[in-house]
Order: C-alpha cells, then structure tokens, then sequence
C-alpha cells in the first residue's frame, strides 16, 4: 500500500520546519522535485566507492540532505563490502562471492554485524548529521523490521551453498515509517532474523528493494561503481538509459554477477508498485541529487511495464 508519509502523521509538517530552522549548511539551489516526488519516500541504496572515499560520501550525506530540504523523504540503505573483505582479511577469514552474493559462515556473520551496524553504519550517521540532527540508525533486525529465509544460491544453474544469506519476505515498515514522520532520516543497515531468531546477512540491493516495496516508495535509487548497465558487457561500454520490467527480465540470467542483485532489486521494486527505479554511478559527485531532481536522469533508469 502507497503511503505519503507528509500525511501519516499530525504534526510532521512543523517537525521538518523546526529541524530546518538553522540546520541548513552549505546549501546552493537545486531544482524543484517534481509533482510526484514531493512529500514522498525516496529509498537510495549507498555502497560502492563512494563508501569508502570520504570526499563522495561527504557529498552523498549533503544530498541527501538537501533532498529532505526539497520535501522529499527520504531512506537511506548502506552496504559495506569493502569493509568487511577488509576486517575479513585482518582476521585471516575467507573472502567468497557466489552468484554476486558473499559467501556467510556464523564466523564471517559476527564481522558483518559488527562492521554494518558499528562503523559504516556510525559513519554515515555522523556525515548526515554534519548538517543538522537528522539521520538516525538502525538495522533490520531492530523492532523484527527486516524478516528473512535462508536464500539458495545458484551458479550456472546448480545449487550452492552460500551459508546465512537471507532473502527478505517481510518487511515490518512502522519503525521507519515513525522516524520519517518525526522527520528524521533512517539509515538502515541490511540485517534481517528469520523466524526462528537465526539472524542474516542481507545483500544491500535487495534489502533497499524490500523497503521501497514496503514503504511505497516513488523511487528507488541504487548507488553503484559503474555508470549504469550496459547494453552489452565487456564488449561494449554504452550504458541502456531506460528499460521496462520485462526487457530487465529478459535481460537478467545473463548479467555478470554484480549487477545482478542490484538490478534484480530494482526488478522487484517496479513490479510490486515503486514508480521507477535508478542504476547511478556513485563515483560521480552530486550523483543522488541530480538522479533524483533532474528531468534527464544519468545511469539506468527502470520503469514499469505499460
């Protein structure tokens, strides 16, 4: 069910004036959102390069800001893969990717937790809320919002086991929903339990993708190291501008491994009700705002079927 969040609670409309009043820094004018984006969600996907060089995410903090100054809401869902290779590496644990997703041992589960939810999610934070007190974190196990079975993995067809990565089936939105309302940017780190309390490691596509769903979001927004999806992969680097769900499926068994769970969720996205979905190069200053605001977007843009 689509959801305006500017009406869902009494209220909320002086809640954002009141944060606005003296939190704006370091502003310059942007462009109006249209008629269908303003007062409604917008869920961005932030990974990639952009995590892990501090000038982009500077600016990805600023522009998610001055998305919430243009009177949008938007949701912010990190991933953090480079960090954790990283702490892996330092811990002399094995780093594995199946079918783009990482290979999760209950070992290789306590670094992921502990990287996502104690320092990039903490960073993020702190980069948002240089600009004023709006962002605050959670992860998809808080308040059951993020519910998850075990995922099967699959490469070239045959099953293979990818250990505790999850594939979200319920998303319990209220918490977020609530922030929104007291107008405050949720960053959610991709952490889901399953039924039995087993806790997973969700692919960051795909946990931003159930969101949006459940939010009914108007726009999805997924932050990646490349300038969209190309038409034809390594052989060509011209990038598809904009596709519907069912050329995206047809497309989709032949993608490489990374952009597979990303453009997977963005199929997800547009076929259970989101407006459109977007593939941004995140290597790009001023990616999201201009992605998000500008009448041309750059990278890939997915729609639903007519």
């Amino acid at each position: 069910m689509t959801v305006r969040v500017a009406t869902a609670a009494a209220g909320v409309h002086e809640q954002r004036a009141r944060l606005m009043r003296g939190a704006r820094t370091g502003s310059h004018p942007i462009a109006a959102p249209s008629k269908e984006l303003r007062g409604r969600v917008v869920v961005i996907k932030f990974g990639g390069n952009a995590m892990v060089d501090d000038s982009l995410q500077e600016t990805f903090a600023h522009d998610v800001v001055e998305l919430w100054h243009a009177g949008l809401f938007p949701v912010v869902v990190h991933g953090g893969g480079p960090q954790i290779s990283a702490m892996l590496d330092r811990l002399g644990l094995e780093v594995r990717f199946e079918a783009g997703l990482r290979v999760t041992t209950a070992e290789t589960l306590d670094v992921v937790r502990m990287v996502l939810t104690g320092r990039v999610q903490r960073e993020l934070v702190g980069a948002i809320n240089a600009h004023g007190p709006f962002a605050v974190g959670l992860s998809g196990e808080d308040a059951h919002t993020m519910t998850a079975v075990r995922r099967a993995g699959r490469v070239n067809g045959l099953p293979v086991d990818i250990g505790l990565v999850g594939d979200i089936v319920n998303v319990a939105p209220d918490t977020v929903r609530s922030l929104l309302e007291l107008g405050r940017i949720p960053v959610v780190s991709p952490l889901a339990r399953g039924t039995e309390g087993q806790v997973y490691n969700v692919n960051a596509d795909l946990a931003a993708s159930a969101l949006a769903v459940a939010l009914g979001a108007e726009r999805l927004v997924m932050l990646t190291d490349v300038e969209g999806l190309y038409a034809d992969w390594p052989h060509s680097t011209e990038v598809i501008e904009r596709l519907t769900a069912a050329e995206l499926d047809a497309l989709l068994p032949g993608l490489a491994s990374g952009m597979l769970p990303k453009m997977e969720g963005c199929l997800r996205a547009v076929r259970a009700g989101v407006g459109r979905a977007q593939v941004l190069d995140g290597r790009v200053p001023h990616a999201v705002l201009h992605g998000v605001l500008d009448a041309k977007s750059p990278g890939t843009t997915v729609v639903p079927d007519a």
